[in-house]
């Protein structure tokens, strides 16, 4: 089970402080979601649960992949394969992972949180460089993201 908090981010820390990945990602179903990632010198197929409106919480199963069975299934995503650095900023006891989207996507930036409960998540305190909660708005999934004009 994956409980995430979603974030618009209003004023963007000092990124050089922080390490990053590099992530590429395609869909090849939106609903439920299946992705193929790559994080970085690793490789995942990801299947997604829908969840359910106003839900923090969603099924989220990974299985590791070989490099060349996602160079194959990369190119049958759907949509647009998305690319992003992760940087990995630590607050509180928390990690937080900004995505700086990259390629047309740009300059859209998310900060997302994982919690171990959904009552941490919902105790969960922001930072102030954080803006609009958007943990419910289906708009910023990343499946949708690919999906967008």
């Amino acid at each position: 089970m994956e409980i995430e908090r979603k974030f618009k981010v209003k004023e963007m820390p000092d990124l050089n402080l922080y390490p990053y990945k590099q992530l590429e990602q395609g869909y090849l179903n939106i609903i439920p979601a299946i992705r193929v990632r790559k994080d970085d010198d690793e490789y995942y197929l990801t299947y997604k649960g829908k969840g359910s409106v106003g839900s923090i919480v969603r099924e989220e199963y990974n299985l590791l992949l070989n490099k060349e069975s996602y160079e194959h299934l990369i190119t049958k995503a759907d949509g647009r394969i998305i690319t992003k650095k992760r940087y990995l900023i630590p607050y509180d006891k928390f990690t937080i992972e900004l995505d700086v989207f990259e390629g047309d996507l740009a300059p859209l930036v998310i900060a997302e949180v994982e919690f171990e409960t959904t009552e941490e998540a919902l105790a969960f305190v922001p930072p102030a460089w954080f803006g609009e909660d958007v943990t419910d708005n289906r708009e910023y999934l990343n499946a949708r993201l690919s999906q967008r004009p």
